[in-house]
């Protein structure tokens, strides 16, 4: 037998610099000539049904280009912002789905359900109609923006599914571990944070980083709140230029923003899935 051999599920460590199995695939040179001929395709029918003497399409999606990388950022700041929050919450949330303590379990299980279940949207507008413009701390004012009171409504729903992985996560932990740690007279928080949690965050990465993804493509829905993100502003270099044309190329530029930006994330998330699968 090997020495210090285990059959029992670790998290293999991080090596900088390593290659993960998949991830070289992730945008391949096909990838990259369809994203060009569907740009290319739009661009060349908007030009067709232009006006001769209006500026080309693709001099137009140029031109706007910083300021609708300006908008883009916010989506991703909103992004990041929503994730942490919604994560923190959430961790705290689903240990307390586990608490031995009935009302505890409860009271979670309620929360998790309830924005579990509650659309994107309608939490966006509660979050902007509810919470004041600002807050008064003593002698000081904080302002609370559209933007930052739509990244407090899209972290309750991240909060909720972040919670729900955290209780599946802990329960996929077989029982004996449990049973090892009690018997080492380990209490339960000790078992929690030395046992199971350690061996949970490969089993929540993967769905974790989806869960960004799903929520990085779903900020634009703070435009119908009136925050000035990318939808938004597409929407406002569509009226400014006041032609028809420019419609399917111009959402079709910023869908594929988001497209960029994700798809490497799945690839990544399917690689980390293959490296952390129990064998």
């Amino acid at each position: 037998m090997i020495p210090n051999a285990t059959d029992l599920p670790v998290l293999k460590p991080f090596r900088l610099g390593a290659p993960l199995p998949g991830v070289e695939r992730s945008l391949t040179p096909m990838h990259a000539v369809v994203i060009v001929a569907a740009l290319a395709l739009a661009v060349g029918i908007g030009q067709a049904a232009a006006a001769p003497a209006a500026p080309s399409v693709l001099a137009t999606l140029i031109k706007w280009t910083p300021l609708l990388a300006q908008g883009f950022a916010l989506n991703i700041a909103m992004s990041f912002l929503a994730m942490g929050i919604g994560t923190g919450l959430g961790f705290g949330l689903g240990l307390a789905l586990i608490s031995l303590h009935r009302p505890v379990r409860g009271v979670a299980w309620f929360l998790t359900e309830f924005f579990r279940n509650s659309p994107w949207l309608v939490l966006l507008f509660y979050c902007m109609l509810l919470l004041p413009f600002e807050l008064r701390i003593g002698d000081t004012i904080v302002p609370l923006p559209g933007w930052m009171k739509s990244t407090l409504g899209l972290s309750l729903a991240v909060m909720a599914n972040v919670a729900e992985l955290v209780r599946g996560a802990v329960n996929s932990i077989p029982f004996g571990q449990w049973e090892a740690a009690e018997a080492l007279a380990f209490t339960r928080m000790q078992t929690l944070r030395m046992v199971i949690l350690p061996q949970c965050i490969k089993r929540m990465t993967p769905p974790w980083m989806n869960l960004y993804a799903i929520l990085t493509v779903g900020t634009p829905l703070a435009s119908v709140v009136g925050v000035s993100e990318a939808m938004t502003l597409t929407g406002d270099i569509l009226a400014a230029e006041n032609r028809s044309e420019l419609l399917v190329p111009m959402y079709l530029y910023l869908l594929l923003w988001f497209f960029i930006y994700c798809y490497p994330i799945a690839r990544f998330t399917v690689s980390l899935e293959r490296r952390f699968q129990v064998r």
